[in-house]
């Protein structure tokens, strides 16, 4: 089980509780009795986000192959006319 320490106790020892990560603890802070955050082990926090890249890595494989635009037919798209309208495209819009 974790060991909990209040925000006050947690920067009081705070080399103690980042050693304790370095050897593969996890120190549980608290605010007013509730659990707000932790102090982790880095290897956790990698782990996390290396799960947390994976949907969007499979994501972009399943699109790998759609067909594509260039930014000139994007901006085109974004600052063209529609057809039959009076309104001439800002001059930014040129590319």
């Amino acid at each position: 089980m974790a060991e909990s320490l209040s925000i006050r106790e947690a920067r009081a020892h705070l080399a103690e509780v980042v050693t304790k990560a370095e050897s593969g603890e996890i120190t549980v802070i608290t605010r007013k009795g509730e659990r707000v955050g932790a102090v982790v082990p880095i290897e956790i926090l990698d782990a996390i986000e290396e799960a947390a890249d994976e949907p969007a890595a499979r994501e972009a494989e399943l699109h790998r192959n759609d067909p594509t635009a260039s930014m000139a037919e994007l901006l085109a798209d974004l600052f063209d006319s529609p057809p039959g309208s009076a309104t001439t495209p800002s001059p930014r819009a040129s590319v």
